[in-house]
């Protein structure tokens, strides 16, 4: 039995890609959305319970599992070092799948390190900040003090619990965008003219995740872009492809 961390697009289908070759799987999902998502694959197993080190490590011994496939989002650095953690300490194989970032070539893109520097370079570029980073960090922004006198517009999943969550951080509706990717260069651009956007802050998501359309877009119009940069994790073991994940677990579990 394989454990993958599927919480992004390409972590959903690369479930169903190892089940298509034989596997047996079963997949975490951070949401109820994820979740859903995850049921169009016959035969996969889903946990939508969330699972630190501890819980990673009671579960991969009460389900026998040989193998945690890692496809959980490219910022989601406690869910990767937790997995490896819990691996070690059950001497299970672990494998990274890791999107590739997208090549950056404007110079108006200014990368930093975290949320507070994002905010701090954000506020400094111009008074309307388009967000684009997604539901899980936004207190980050809706609290920093160099933010206060900036208009915040933020760019989300239309999901009852991620708009109540806006509400509850103070955001108006008319600066809440809640809709489903993907997005093309041209609805970007609609949308940071509509919003009157100055800068935009996002991060290298990969493709999967927009960030070359986002690019494009605040290109076509002369906006900077503040990229918050990928947490430094070293990886036990990483791969780009599906194909060289399925060959890693073929090197390490029997199928089903």
């Amino acid at each position: 039995m394989i454990f993958l961390a599927a919480g992004t697009q390409d972590g959903r289908e690369l479930a169903g890609y190892l089940l298509s070759k034989g596997y047996s799987v079963t997949a975490s999902a951070v949401s109820s959305y994820g979740g859903m998502l995850l049921k169009k694959y016959p035969g996969i197993v889903i946990n939508d319970e969330p699972l630190d080190e501890e819980g990673l490590v009671e579960y991969i011994g009460e389900h026998g599992i040989k193998l945690f496939v890692d496809a959980s989002h490219p910022y989601a650095a406690n869910v990767s070092q937790n997995a490896m953690n819990a691996c070690k300490r059950t001497h299970i194989p672990y494998i990274r799948y890791e999107r590739k970032a997208v090549p950056v070539d404007y110079d108006k893109v200014y990368a930093v390190d975290g949320y507070e520097e994002a905010s701090k370079k954000a506020a400094s570029l111009g008074k309307n900040v388009f967000l684009t980073t997604g539901s899980r960090n936004l207190k980050a922004f809706a609290e920093s003090p160099y933010l206060k006198d900036c208009v915040l517009t933020v760019r989300l999943l239309p999901t009852a619990k991620v708009i109540a969550e806006c509400t509850e951080l103070g955001f108006s509706p008319k600066n809440i965008v809640a809709l489903q990717g993907p997005f093309s260069t041209e609805l970007n651009i609609a949308l940071y003219r509509q919003y009157e956007a100055d800068v935009i802050v996002t991060k290298n998501s990969g493709e999967v995740g927009g960030t070359d359309t986002k690019l494009e877009a605040a290109k076509a119009l002369g906006l900077p872009v503040v990229m918050i940069d990928r947490p430094k994790i070293s990886y036990d073991e990483i791969a780009y492809t599906f194909e060289d994940i399925a060959a890693f677990a073929e090197k390490h579990i029997a199928k089903k």
